[in-house]
């Protein structure tokens, strides 16, 4: 490969990661090399953006934020929102200044909302419009998700894409988990009166993931240049099938991440130091299934592996009814914990869908007389599109979760409508699999056309 300096940085010439030779030769370590640092700027991203989640259980009139359980709601909806809306535009940006860029602009950018959470959080009597405001600007470590997965597919070949998609989606999700084990350590030594010590912790980390961004990451021309490519791929309907499954795998993920710590106090009455004792398991063990998916589904296929996922989800969702019912908490949390790593799995499997589906399409087009290297770049191109796509339109389902929880509970006082809506999408979710992605499996005897992960094998 050739190496050269533009005006903006340094990128990688003719990288062509389907190329074994030069796979083997040094494309290997340069594309874990980036992933390492992938991680570390996504992991950052999502413990900004879920900021929030731990924040809210310290607001009381102890330290003169004396907000409504419907009102901590929002402060959760908010930067669910805005994160999931930045998410398209993240994507673009990443292919028209580069993957090493725009992760350092992304990085330094999350000092903003970082800097006036730790200023406001300490002020008593902040009107809640000013949360709002800066829980939406926490929004912009929820668009790192898109830039980051479109970056890392230029540096993997199709085969490895799955693991190294889930990896650095799951390095991602762990902020969810780590900021809450933060918010944990914060009140078990210094009591629930200090939320500012939960954002300042971040304000170095961030300073120092940007700065190794700038000086070990690289930009790929591969894709700098794919212009009109999100256009294309909302042509086909298949970015609208596999968007509609993310929003209930990583919808659910990121929805019950930010909404956990507001669940249990609002059900069960807990102590903001219990719901902070409980709130970071389900979050940790669901980011170490996502990665867990990838490698599944590269040997079963995604949508078979994403179809186990729904079932198990929706099996979380029959525990959590049961123990509203009961009044259990301890069957409560094992519910909950059992749709955080389901709905990691899923966001592992559905992920691998996304590639798989595109190359066989170019599959077909080969076989048809098309040009093979016009048809792996189109499949290259649009998995980069729909990748951005399905995360934004994932996260949406985060927003819907949260508004769920905060009508149930703010109406009704108990969660039990919400969770009844969730086991319909889930229904819902796993008939389209069956329908469109393994229909033909059990019709042909053989993995569907459609996703059929052999396509991971073509050079």
């Amino acid at each position: 490969m050739t190496r050269a300096r533009a005006a903006r940085g340094r990128w990688i010439e003719n990288w062509d990661p389907e190329d074994e030779k030069r796979w083997e030769r040094g494309g290997r370590l340069v594309a874990r090399r980036n992933l390492a640092l992938s991680v570390a700027s996504e992991h950052i991203g999502f413990s900004v953006w879920s900021m929030w989640s731990v924040l809210v259980l310290f607001m009381s009139p102890r330290i003169g934020l004396d907000f409504a359980p419907d009102e901590k709601f929002l402060m959760v909806v908010v930067p669910t929102l805005s994160g999931a809306l930045l998410r398209l535009p993240y994507s673009r940006a990443v292919t028209r200044f580069g993957g090493r860029n725009w992760t350092v602009f992304a990085s330094l950018v999350l000092l903003v909302p970082a800097g006036l959470t730790t200023y406001f959080v300490q002020r008593p009597g902040t009107p809640l419009w000013v949360f709002l405001l800066t829980g939406a600007l926490a929004g912009a470590g929820g668009g790192n998700f898109a830039s980051s997965m479109t970056n890392i597919t230029a540096f993997y070949p199709q085969r490895h894409q799955g693991w190294a998609l889930g990896l650095n989606a799951g390095g991602g999700n762990l902020g969810v988990a780590a900021v809450q084990l933060l918010g944990l350590l914060v009140i078990s030594v210094f009591g629930d009166t200090h939320p500012a010590y939960v954002a300042a912790c971040y304000l170095p980390l961030i300073a120092v993931v940007s700065l190794l961004a700038a000086l070990r990451m690289d930009n790929v021309t591969v894709i700098r240049t794919e212009r009109g490519a999100q256009r294309e791929a909302a042509a086909d309907p298949h970015t609208w099938w596999i968007s509609l499954l993310y929003i209930g795998t990583f919808g659910s993920f990121i929805g019950f991440g930010f909404a956990f710590g507001l669940v249990l106090q609002s059900q069960f009455g807990s102590t903001p130091f219990e719901a902070a004792s409980f709130t970071f398991l389900g979050p940790l063990l669901g980011s170490v299934a996502r990665p867990l998916g990838g490698r599944i589904a590269d040997r079963f296929g995604g949508a078979r592996v994403t179809l186990w996922a729904f079932a198990g989800m929706a099996a979380g969702i029959g525990v959590l009814l049961v123990a509203t019912r009961n009044g259990s908490f301890a069957l409560f949390v094992s519910g909950f914990t059992a749709l955080f790593v389901m709905s990691g799995v899923g966001n592992g499997s559905t992920y691998k869908m996304i590639p798989a589906v595109f190359a066989r399409q170019a599959e077909v087009a080969v076989t048809s007389g098309h040009d093979a290297a016009a048809a792996f770049a189109r499949s290259r191109r649009l998995s980069g599109a729909v990748i951005g796509i399905a995360g934004a339109l994932g996260a949406l389902g985060g927003v819907a979760i949260n508004l769920a929880f905060r009508s149930s509970y703010g109406e009704l006082g108990t969660g039990e409508p919400a969770f009844f809506a969730f086991l319909a999408f889930y229904a819902l979710c796993a008939v389209l699999i069956r329908v469109v992605y393994l229909r033909g499996e059990r019709a042909a005897g053989a993995p569907s056309g459609s996703v059929r992960e052999r396509s991971s094998h073509v050079r």
